[in-house]
């Protein structure tokens, strides 16, 4: 079994280390790792960091560099390049926990055969030691079964089985640099599953220019994409079992994401006469606050 870990950078020469050497201490799982790396323009010591890993020769990495293009360009770039069996995407400034590599290796035993799968998800913890999120409640799902049914708020790590995860790519719109990782997800969701398990995988350091941090400035530069994630919720999903309060906020972003790409709500293509009503009542006060929120 070999599994492929993609990650994305961009000026993290002082981080990207912290993730080679968890690793390196993976290793003793008797995984064979190829470290596939998208350098997105950095302008720091990225490049000499890589080269000076990459001479310890203790695993292959193969190492790239684009123009800026933003994450989600840079892991479909490396797509290209998989040799792997699984694959999982780390971020730069995020980590393995010691045992992460032995978590995969059973999870993957366990659950090779099964064809219903595209992927084994797993929790992501942070530096405290705490589960970002929830542990799982159901062993197969979807991914929007598990963040808009079970009320998962968190994030997950994802490791797919990789001759399905080349069927699909991070959807970009225009000239726009990012689009939530669940577009994809729930595109894989109309053919597949993934199997959950509570153990922690990754551990996760916010930095202050992360895409977390900077959700506002996140949603004004990729009103584009977020939209047409929004609208194919509403028109993909039939949202039957989706507590109330979750459709609300799907319809609420449906809303703000059109007022921001200057287009009005299409109701044709909305399921569910629910949705519909929702949209028609909240759309003067959506646009409203919206307008307020981001003039």
């Amino acid at each position: 079994m070999k599994l492929s870990i993609l990650t994305a950078t961009y000026n993290r020469a002082n981080l990207i280390i912290r993730l080679y050497e968890s690793i390196l201490k993976n290793l003793n799982s008797g995984i064979d790792v190829e470290w596939l790396i998208m350098d997105d323009g950095s302008n720091d010591e990225t490049e000499a960091v890589i080269s000076k890993i990459r001479d310890d020769n203790y695993i292959y990495i193969k190492y790239l560099k684009q123009v800026n293009q933003g994450k989600m360009a840079a892991i479909n770039h490396l797509m290209e390049y998989v040799r792997g069996d699984l694959i999982v995407e780390c971020d730069s400034d995020d980590y393995f926990t010691d045992d992460a590599f032995f978590y995969i290796k059973n999870a993957y035993e366990e659950a090779k055969y099964e064809k219903d799968l595209y992927g084994l998800c797993f929790l992501k913890y942070d530096q405290n030691g705490h589960n970002i999120g929830n542990n799982f409640i159901t062993e197969k799902t979807t991914m929007f079964d598990l963040y808009f049914k079970d009320l998962e708020d968190g994030e997950k790590a994802i490791v797919f089985f990789a001759d399905r995860r080349k069927d699909y790519s991070y959807e970009l719109e225009g000239n726009e640099k990012f689009i939530t990782e669940a577009r994809m997800y729930h595109k894989m969701d109309l053919n597949y599953r993934i199997k959950c398990f509570n153990e922690p995988l990754m551990i996760c350091e916010y930095q202050k220019d992360g895409y977390s941090k900077n959700i506002k400035s996140l949603f004004k530069k990729n009103p584009k994409g977020y939209l047409k994630y929004f609208e194919e919720i509403l028109t993909m999903q039939d949202m039957v079992g989706v507590p109330f309060k979750k459709r609300l906020y799907v319809i609420k972003h449906y809303i703000l994401f059109s007022v921001l790409n200057k287009v009005k709500p299409s109701l044709a293509k909305i399921k569910g006469l629910l949705n519909k009503m929702l949209i028609v009542f909240l759309y003067i006060p959506g646009l409203i606050k919206t307008n307020m929120t981001f003039r």
